[in-house]
């Protein structure tokens, strides 16, 4: 008996959650009890929405009472998920007072979802009355902008506020119009000052950073922040990295804990900072962050390195795509940093690519494509090229694998008419083609080899035959298939 109530109870407990479920009955009627929350639309059979769902879960129960969580299942709830044009799963959505406000693009992990939200809960920016409110604030663990006002309605307040607005999700917001706080600051009438996180600041910059511009406009204050809210280099992390991106950024991964171990966690950062600071002191262009090595394994694994248990390992990637690693020891004195950036700005640094063994033979009806071979295939001026971009679990790739072979060889005797595929996990996708789902198909056409264009046509024999015959530069010759070969030969025999 004892035995069936803990069971009983044990069920209950997992069945706890604090996501809610809303259904076509109540989407509309409950949606709007709400100042902010976030919707997942999901299908029980999508893996996606099954990896995010414990993530979802813990994030739900971190913002319990600030902001809600729920979600429809789109298998069962047809009609919502029609309305608000979901095509695909997970989608997820942010609603406020019952409307939607548009998607949520930011990090899929609990800590991503949870870090967003608090920005976005309550007022863009918080108002501090006391110097306990100011140090409360800017001791956060991310950079805090604070803007100092001694009229309430200044224009440069308004200003301010229509920035903390647009930039609410990336950055933390507060102002205040105590006179004690603006003269402890020694702002005069207003002013606004970027304050980096106690735990990331350092002897090579300052602290703080001031709004130096005459006028306020929100456009110019947006422009201030995202200059010089990361410093020379900040801590990167899954919830900020999306900020970094596009950039020109050399990463150094190792093992960084700034609760438990501050100290440890910049002592290389430090010798990080001296050599890019040396660099950039001589004008030279590039972005630094640290970053830990157990959050980023797989954008280590994209440089063909392994997370080192003493020293950083360094990973070096432009806005551009192209990638370097440093393969030398990163050493406490930073020689070999400097060594590895010196070559890098110089030129004479070779790119990293991943890449599978170049085949041997590559003579079957569909060429396989590599990173290393990739360039003189594909870019072969002279040749029309139509490229798959696959994945081997990918089961839509394996129902394509006949056809495309069945491609292959009907179009054997047409010698400018290349016919190839690349795994794209296993291999660097090249600049300018663009990979996030699978299969993806591309033309590369002869003479217009920087300009190639993405296949969107059908995917039978067929469909592939007529997109080349339309745009291909050189003749498109199909084999005669066996079938009518046989009964031509045959016909020839009667008519003898």
């Amino acid at each position: 008996m004892l035995r069936l109530i803990l069971l009983v109870a044990l069920a209950g407990f997992t069945r706890a959650s604090d996501v809610l479920d809303y259904t076509d009955d109540d989407f509309e009627s409950k949606i709007g009890d709400h100042e902010l929350i976030l919707v997942e639309f999901f299908a029980p059979w999508c893996g996606h929405c099954k990896r995010l769902a414990p993530e979802y879960e813990k994030a739900a129960t971190e913002l319990k009472g600030l902001v809600p969580l729920a979600k429809v299942d789109c298998t069962a709830n047809s009609n919502t998920c029609s309305k608000y044009g979901v095509s695909g799963y997970p989608t997820l959505k942010v609603f406020r007072d019952g409307e939607e406000t548009g998607g949520y693009d930011g990090p899929r992990t609990a800590d991503g979802i949870v870090s967003y939200f608090k920005k976005q809960a309550g007022p863009a920016s918080v108002e501090l009355h006391d110097d306990a409110d100011f140090q409360k604030f800017v001791s956060d663990s991310d950079a805090s902008v604070v803007g100092f006002f001694a009229d309430v309605k200044s224009t440069a307040q308004v200003e301010f506020l229509k920035a903390a607005s647009a930039l609410r999700d990336k950055y933390r917001f507060a102002h205040t119009n105590s006179e004690t706080l603006l003269q402890s600051q020694r702002v005069d009438a207003e002013g606004v000052v970027l304050f980096r996180p106690p735990l990331l600041r350092n002897k090579f910059e300052d602290g703080s950073v001031k709004y130096s511009e005459d006028k306020y406009t929100s456009n110019k204050i947006k422009r201030f922040i995202q200059d010089n809210a990361f410093g020379i280099c900040p801590h990167m992390t899954e919830d900020n990295k999306d900020q970094m991106a596009g950039k020109d950024l050399l990463v150094a991964y190792y093992d960084i804990d700034y609760v438990r171990n501050p100290k440890g966690s910049n002592y290389w950062r430090n010798r990080v900072m001296k050599v890019a600071k040396k660099f950039l002191d001589e004008g030279k262009k590039l972005n630094f962050a640290v970053a830990n090595k157990d959050n980023f394994r797989g954008v280590l694994s994209e440089f063909g390195l392994e997370p080192n248990s003493d020293a950083p390992v360094v990973a070096l990637r432009t806005a551009k795509g192209d990638k370097y690693a440093m393969s030398e020891t990163f050493t406490s004195d930073g020689k070999a940093l400097e060594r590895f950036l010196q070559d890098y700005f110089e030129g004479t640094l070779k790119r990293y690519l991943k890449s599978e063994p170049v085949p041997e033979t590559n003579d079957g009806p569909v060429k396989v494509l590599v990173a290393e071979n990739f360039d003189s295939i594909v870019n072969d001026d002279s040749k029309d090229v139509l490229i798959e971009f696959y994945a081997p679990w990918c089961g839509h790739c394996k129902n394509l694998e006949p056809k495309y072979k069945e491609l292959g060889e009907k179009l054997a005797e047409s010698p400018n008419i290349v016919i190839a595929k690349m795994d794209a996990t296993a291999n660097d996708v090249p600049s300018p083609y663009e990979v996030s789902g699978f299969p993806t198909l591309y033309f590369s056409p002869a003479g217009r080899k920087t300009s190639p264009k993405k296949y969107e046509g059908g995917r039978e024999v067929s469909d592939f035959i007529s997109y080349l015959k339309r745009e291909a530069t050189n003749p498109v010759v199909v084999q005669e298939e066996e079938s009518k070969k046989k009964r031509k030969k045959k016909d020839d025999k009667i008519e003898l």
